[in-house]
This record gives structure tokens, C-alpha cells and sequence, in this order.
């Protein structure tokens, strides 16, 4: 058969309305916005033209029927749609895993949502005086109660936080730091850069692993407005190492009369310590070391919503929430929900280790890894095919969130093991499934954690897993 011009084939391409008349389209167009359709249709039609110009299509018999197009709208439809923001199962093992999302919510805290979420709260309005008031009321008291601060405000990172106490106490002035504390989290937040945005002047003492009270007091001057004490969550420097307590930064401060600020990054208020994990300095124990304010994220360690928290003298705190800038960097109603509900579960610490999703993954012991695993594979079954093999062996989930980094949480890990697929198509596949399932990759072999698996996770990744096994066609995903 000869081939068809380009400009023949072009013609042969059905045209807008035609499609919109077409059976397919007239079927589900009770259920798409007309707009999104038109937008459907016109991206199939583009690569229909594409298909021809490349060479892809040369005669008109290769050319699909009207209903062959309104059928390829039809799935595209389904296809952008679809929420970009969607679940996913978290079987990497990493607890606060930052592109996840972080901490998942409590129970608790999420039954609150749809009466606040669906009515009008009293954000800004004091009910007992009948006018306005502050959005920080509703968590400053418990914030108080918790950590025996003097005062407490929220931003919506610990990144604003930082910045905010550094432009409102110390722009224009003199910022004292080690610098074995100029740190690097993700995204590029980096100490330094945050300092000079808020217009003030950084002036590192000591060395990248050793720093002396002498080397603070030594570069304290006239232009001195804070004492800045950032906790390396996540990195550790060992060996030859020392650096200055908090509770003798803190006496250094009073006696020159300057603020010592520490940033705690990841936050928290349980001793790990007690549950047979590695100790992480708590909110309380900085507090009570003598730092003026403290800073730490909502999120991560805390388990709650990502939120900054600032917390300390009341005089210091009141000038940051006259601050301009706090209007820019405040949290909303849901955020605030979020986090009042999570720190009130705080009032009784076994609660606490139970029902905050973050604290009860970290501190599960390895036994009941195991167990969890048993049932991932009881679940599973014996599997038919020859895709690949599923064992399970011992590995380590890692907290996250920048907290932690040397810490190993022992843990029995499913290990899917290649034979017909690649590692790297069971990857893929997993990971297009229907909610996507995250795993982690080593030595050419699949592993999930049960860690940070949910219980109503077990059932959807085992289905995933037999389904896996039962396919034929490896190009499939």
C-alpha cells in the first residue's frame, strides 16, 4: 500500500466536535468538567499530529477509528484527573521520611478535622469577651504546660522560626556560633544563608570540631546581640570533639546579658532514652539548661503537624510576635488543630508512645517486627510464578527528618529477591501501584520495612505482591 502525504493524514485526524459526538465520550460526560475533556482531547489529537510528523504513522489504514480516539481520551481523562497529591505506602523504613510527608497524623487528630475543616472556629475570637483574639492562645497554654516555658508562638517551619527570632532579635547585629554548627538540612536550608537574609551578621568561633566557652566569650563585643546554639541533628562529628554545654553557654549569656537561642531542628519531648534508643536532647532539658528561646519543628520528631515552634522568655517572645513578618510566616486553623490535638495526647507520656503514629514506629521493638512481618507473609501466601522469591532477613529502619542519623532501629525487612523480573521493573511496578508502594533498593534486591507499614497496609502491599507474581508481561506498568 502506498504511503499517505503528511498533509493527507492530517486531514484524516477527527476533528473536536466529532469526537465530542462520539459514544465513548457521551458516556462519561456527566462525570468530566467540559473544559477538562476539550483538554483531554486536544493532548490526544497532539500526539496523533506528533505520531505523523515523526514518521510514526505513514498511511491512513494505520490510522485509529473515531472510537479508538474517544477511547484514548477516555483514559487520559482518568489519567489527569487524578489528585496530584495522593497516599503512598511508607515501606522505605525511614519514620520521618521528608518526601512523604513526615509524621503521620494520630487518629485523634485527624477525627477532628471535619467539624473544624467544614464550619467556622474561633481562630481569632475570644468567646469569653465577645472580640477578637490570638490564634496562639489555643496552643501557647499547653505549649506552657508541657515545657514550663515562659511564653510559646508558631510558624509554619522551624526554618521561618529561626529566621524570625534572627531578624527580630539581632538584625543589624552580631550573631555568635560555632562552627561545627553551621549546618545543611534539606532543600539547601543552610544556617548561614537563613543569618544573612535576616540581616544579621554571623561570626563563627572555634573550629568544625572543637569550640570553647573562652572562644565565645573572646568574640563577644558591643555589637553582640545573640548567643546561637544549633544542634547538629543530622550529623554527628566523632572523635576529637568537644563542644560547649548549653548550661554554661546559658551562664555566659546572663552574665553579658545576651540571649542564648538553640535550635533543636527535630524536637522532642520524650527521653528516648527510657525506651532503650539513643538520647536526644528534649525540649524541657534546653529549657531548663538556661536557653532564652528554644526553636524545633511541629513535625518530625514531635509527630505532629509541620509547624515551627519557638518557645521561652515571654519578653523575647512578645517582640517576635510584633514582628511583620509573623503575619507572613503564620499557621492556619488546620495546622493549628493538628497541633493543639497532638500535643494534648503529650499529657501522659505511654499515651503518647502508643498514639502518636512517629514515637510508637520508633520505639517498636525488633520482636514485633517480626511479627509483623509473619503476618506481611502469611498474607501473601505461597506464590506461584517465577517472577521473583520472597524471604525475610534482619536489616534497620533509620528515624529520619534529619534526627537520629547514626541511630539503627533493628527490624525484619521482606526481601523480594529477582528471577524473571529486574529489580529495578519490580521497583517501578510497585511504585506505580494503586496506592504507590515505596520501597528500598540494595544489591539488586527489593526491601519493604514493615516499620513504617500501617496495619491497613498489610493486606494492599500482600495483594501487590501476588499480583506481581502472576504477571506475564513485563512491560507492563
Amino acid at each position: 500500500m502506498a504511503t499517505n502525504t503528511k498533509q493527507e493524514l492530517f486531514k484524516n485526524i477527527p476533528s473536536v466536535d466529532r469526537l465530542l459526538m462520539s459514544r465513548s465520550l457521551k458516556d462519561v460526560s456527566a462525570a468530566y468538567p467540559r473544559t477538562l475533556i476539550i483538554i483531554s482531547i486536544n493532548q490526544v489529537l497532539d500526539e496523533l499530529r506528533s505520531k505523523i510528523l515523526k514518521g510514526d504513522i505513514v498511511e491512513k489504514g494505520a490510522m485509529p477509528e473515531i472510537e479508538q480516539v474517544a477511547g484514548l481520551t477516555v483514559k487520559r481523562l482518568a489519567l489527569i484527573s487524578r489528585p496530584s497529591l495522593k497516599p503512598v505506602i511508607n515501606a522505605t523504613g525511614v519514620v520521618v521520611h521528608t518526601n512523604l510527608g513526615r509524621s503521620v497524623m494520630a487518629e485523634k487528630v485527624l477525627n477532628k478535622f471535619r467539624a473544624l475543616g467544614g464550619g467556622y472556629s474561633n481562630l481569632e475570637y475570644d468567646l469569653e469577651r465577645g472580640r477578637r483574639g490570638s490564634r496562639y492562645t489555643h496552643v501557647e497554654g499547653i505549649l506552657k504546660e508541657l515545657t514550663s516555658a515562659e511564653a510559646a508562638m508558631i510558624v509554619n517551619n522551624n526554618a521561618a522560626a529561626v529566621f524570625i527570632v534572627l531578624d527580630t532579635l539581632a538584625k543589624g547585629r552580631e550573631v555568635i556560633i560555632s562552627r561545627g554548627q553551621l549546618v545543611e538540612i534539606g532543600g539547601s536550608f543552610r544556617i548561614p544563608d537563613v543569618m544573612q537574609k535576616s540581616g544579621a551578621r554571623m561570626v563563627e568561633v572555634g573550629t568544625t570540631n572543637k569550640t570553647h566557652l573562652r572562644d565565645y566569650e573572646e568574640a563577644i563585643g558591643p555589637e553582640t546581640a545573640l548567643l546561637l546554639k544549633v544542634h547538629t541533628s543530622n550529623f554527628q562529628v566523632v572523635g576529637f570533639t568537644e563542644e560547649v554545654p548549653l548550661s554554661d553557654l546559658a551562664k555566659l549569656g546572663r552574665r553579658f546579658d545576651i540571649p542564648v537561642i538553640e535550635d533543636l531542628g527535630s524536637g522532642c519531648f520524650i527521653d528516648f532514652s527510657n525506651y532503650g534508643l539513643t538520647k536526644e536532647p528534649t525540649v524541657q532539658d534546653s529549657l531548663s539548661s538556661g536557653a532564652s528561646l528554644v526553636t524545633f519543628s511541629g513535625d518530625k520528631m514531635l509527630g505532629g503537624p509541620q509547624a515551627g515552634i519557638i518557645l521561652g522568655q515571654k519578653v523575647l517572645v512578645d517582640a517576635i510576635k510584633k514582628n511583620q513578618l509573623n503575619r507572613a510566616l503564620r499557621i492556619d486553623k488546620l495546622t493549628l488543630l493538628a497541633l493543639e490535638e497532638t500535643l494534648r495526647i503529650y499529657r501522659d507520656e505511654r499515651a503518647a508512645i502508643k498514639e502518636i503514629p512517629t514515637l510508637r514506629m520508633i520505639c517498636a521493638p525488633y520482636h514485633a517486627m517480626v511479627k509483623k512481618a509473619e503476618r506481611l507473609l502469611k498474607l501473601t501466601g505461597e506464590l506461584k510464578g517465577r517472577n521473583f522469591s520472597v524471604e525475610s532477613e534482619d536489616g534497620a529502619s533509620k528515624v529520619g527528618g534529619g534526627a537520629l542519623p547514626l541511630l539503627e532501629l533493628p527490624s525484619r525487612l521482606i526481601c523480594l529477591k529477582p528471577l524473571r523480573l529486574s529489580s529495578r521493573f519490580i521497583e517501578l511496578w510497585l511504585r506505580s501501584y494503586d496506592p504507590p508502594i515505596i520501597t528500598k533498593t540494595e544489591k539488586e534486591k527489593i526491601f519493604l520495612d514493615p516499620r513504617t507499614m500501617q496495619e491497613k497496609d498489610l493486606k494492599i502491599v500482600a495483594e501487590a505482591i501476588m499480583n506481581l507474581a502472576l504477571l506475564e508481561d513485563a512491560s507492563i506498568i
